[in-house]
């Protein structure tokens, strides 16, 4: 009877063996791969409190997002299956619209039940009028962009949506990459704005490629110049990761901003070069879970959180970390703005690792931005900005004053860390300090120093 028992046991046991491997690695109760912390109550700089003692926040936790299990439907897809533009009634001379050609790529591509790559081939200039590109889908898409889209510069062509060139909207597991070029050919646009013609009204002018209501999105190895204004806008999305990309755009070019990141969470910026006349990260409310590295900026207008608060709305950004950067000739370098009048908050952040050269403001944060011609009115009520670590900053300041915390009186910013800080002048001098209405505190060697 034992030996019986035992046989049994040992079939059962290579069964067990055998079915495990089988079992699926996804289901609905996977942790997101992105998240740091759920909410701010999770966050390790809660342990800060808001005198500007720091606790913990020099030791917290160095979790960091990840996409390496990035959900893709692919992953259960059957099969794979190509779809070219030039299948479609795509020209790419350069000439010919190819506007209706993409439209019907995108649709079969959008409707097909397997993972699609949609190739746009090297060696093909496509010409482009605004172009929709929207779900959801029912499976998977990787856009292949080895040749060049190129904008329409006729401004009548964006009659009917005057703010988008080509617009991804509330589509799934999507990837754009290839190695190719996306040129919105801003030179008319840029000529005509009031920034550069005061004479004339100052006019919105299209973003070159957004992705709205998207979820578990890929862009990356891709150069994306010359835009109509922002480049590359990330509105209301989850899960993001952008890698690989060269953004590039003159530095006189208005509003030409080179990332902008809008009420979406769980975003991951990587190894990116942008280089443009306006913010090379604009990070605007609703933005949670945000992280940079490996970011060269300049020229530009620097890497920016906010503006915040216009017109006296409630705004909230939590979560930003930017660690390994470098601004060369940017007007600022790491930036806080809100205006005053506004509601809501900037907190838990931190700028870490990060290099100046020639740089205006390298670090600032001005709760009194005022973008307007007439002066903005002194506000009792504004966006707070707490618990903001500055962490391994060095390099030299274009200006005398490297270091400006230009705080609001009735809310001043509260848990500000300075740690290991080391700007100079183009001279090697040490440059000023200004802080007004900051709880701050000093960790380690950091020059300048408020007086």
């Amino acid at each position: 009877m034992a030996r019986q028992n035992h046989v049994l046991f040992s079939i059962f046991l290579m069964l067990f063996i055998i079915i495990i491997p089988s079992v699926p690695c996804y289901g609905t109760s996977q942790e997101d791969p992105l998240k740091i912390y759920g909410s701010d109550d999770d966050s390790p700089f809660n342990n800060f409190d808001d005198g500007g003692t720091f606790h913990n926040l020099i030791q917290q936790n160095t979790q960091v997002l990840s996409l390496n299990r990035f959900v893709k439907l692919a992953v259960t897809s059957p099969s794979v299956s190509k779809f070219n533009v030039n299948d479609f009634g795509a020209k790419g001379d350069g000439k010919s619209d190819d506007t209706e050609a993409f439209n019907k790529a995108w649709q079969a591509a959008c409707s097909s039940g397997r993972a699609i790559i949609l190739v746009v081939p090297s060696n093909y200039n496509y010409l482009l009028k605004p172009v929709r590109f929207s779900g959801p889908c029912n499976s998977s898409i990787t856009i292949q962009i080895s040749g060049t889209l190129a904008a329409s510069e006729n401004s009548s062509d964006y009659a009917q949506d005057p703010q988008h060139w080509l617009l991804f909207e509330s589509v799934q597991n999507l990837t754009v990459q290839g190695g190719g070029t996306i040129n919105g050919n801003g030179e008319t646009w840029w000529q005509n704005s009031c920034k550069k013609n005061p004479s004339l009204p100052c006019e919105s002018a299209p973003t070159a490629v957004t992705f709205y209501d998207c979820e578990n999105l890929i862009v990356e190895n891709l150069e994306i110049k010359n835009a109509q204004q922002i480049h590359v806008n990330i509105q209301e999305s989850t899960n993001v990761k952008v890698s690989g990309v060269t953004v590039s755009a003159p530095e006189d070019s208005p509003n030409t901003d080179g990332i902008h990141i809008t009420n979406t969470r769980y975003i991951k910026i990587s190894n990116s070069l942008i280089a443009t006349g306006d913010d090379c990260l604009s990070i605007e409310s609703g933005t949670q879970n945000l992280l940079a590295t490996g970011i060269s900026c300049g020229p530009g207008h620097g890497i920016s959180i906010g503006s915040l608060g216009e017109t006296g709305t409630v705004e909230l950004v939590s979560g930003i970390t930017v660690n390994g950067a470098k601004l060369s000739g940017t007007t600022n370098g790491v930036r806080i703005k809100t205006w005053p009048g506004g509601e809501g908050s900037a907190s838990n952040i931190k700028f870490q690792n990060i290099t100046m050269e020639n740089v205006t403001n390298p670090i600032i944060i001005d709760q009194n931005y005022c973008d307007q011609e007439t002066p903005c009115k002194q506000e009792n009520s504004t966006v707070k900005i707490r618990n903001v670590l500055y962490e391994n900053i060095k390099g030299t300041s274009a200006s005398d004053v490297a270091v400006s915390l230009n705080c609001s009186q009735s809310f001043p910013c509260q848990g500000i860390v300075l740690q290991n800080i080391d700007l100079q002048d183009e001279d090697g001098q040490i440059p000023k300090a200004s802080c007004e209405s900051a709880i701050l505190s000093y960790v380690g060697s950091v020059s300048p120093r408020c007086p």
